[in-house]
């Protein structure tokens, strides 16, 4: 072990989820970096987890953390599933992920985003970040890609969208943050979860909107080419 790096420091995760409303539905979306400080350990991870044919969670935070909250909350619900014989709700997944967050909040470092649809209360979007509140919202946002999208959501966010403007706000907020976070990068996750059941989607990086002084991907570095320019002194 290199004899610079202390092993006992905190790691520091990174990453962007989002879960949002639409008139129908909900889509959920993440990107795919996994970080263990300042190294990559995981550049495709998939961050967006299913728990029953309806509902999905997003995980932020300590991956296994989120791991295995996931894990339980699947099982719970597949006990309650086959006691009731009908789906459960959104509602119920949420709180059971809260409640697990909450009783376990001293050891527990994870933020995580419960969306799906029932047919009782249509398309549902529960944040529960970190110590285990929970909260039901039109849209919701987490990881430390959050930072960079409350302005941006403010200004693009509006009810009664499409599945399609829905699914252009995710990918287009996920880029952003991509572009402005160095925690979060990779290629883009989307769940969309409706009536008519789930459908996933997947952008690579060299298809995702390029912002503000992004250069475009290249298949090498010695690509790039550009005119020298004297520097001034």
């Amino acid at each position: 072990m290199d004899p610079k790096i202390d092993s006992s420091a905190p790691i520091s995760t990174g990453t962007t989820i989002i879960g949002v409303t639409y008139n129908g539905g909900v889509v959920l979306g993440a990107d795919s970096r996994t970080s263990t400080g300042v190294y990559v350990a995981n550049r495709a991870s998939d961050k967006i987890t299913q728990l029953t044919d309806n509902v999905y969670v997003c995980r932020s935070g300590s991956a296994a953390d989120s791991q295995v909250v996931s894990d339980y909350v699947r099982y719970f619900l597949h006990q309650h599933t086959i006691q009731l014989g009908q789906p459960a709700t959104v509602k119920v997944a949420a709180n059971l992920i809260r409640l697990l967050s909450y009783s376990n909040k001293k050891m527990l470092q994870t933020g995580m985003i419960v969306g799906g649809w029932d047919k009782y209360e249509g398309g549902k979007i529960y944040g529960v970040p970190l110590g285990g509140t929970i909260i039901e919202q039109p849209f919701a946002i987490g990881g430390s890609g959050s930072s960079y999208l409350y302005g941006f959501f403010d200004q693009a966010w509006k009810e009664g969208m499409t599945k399609e403007e829905a699914e252009q706000l995710v990918v287009k907020a996920v880029s952003l943050a991509i572009a402005r976070d160095g925690a979060s990068g990779g290629v883009v996750r989307t769940v969309t979860i409706n009536s008519e059941g789930v459908t996933k989607n997947f952008y690579p990086g060299d298809q995702l909107p390029l912002w503000y002084e992004e250069l475009e991907p290249q298949n090498s570095l010695l690509d790039i080419q550009t005119e020298a320019v004297p520097m001034s002194i």
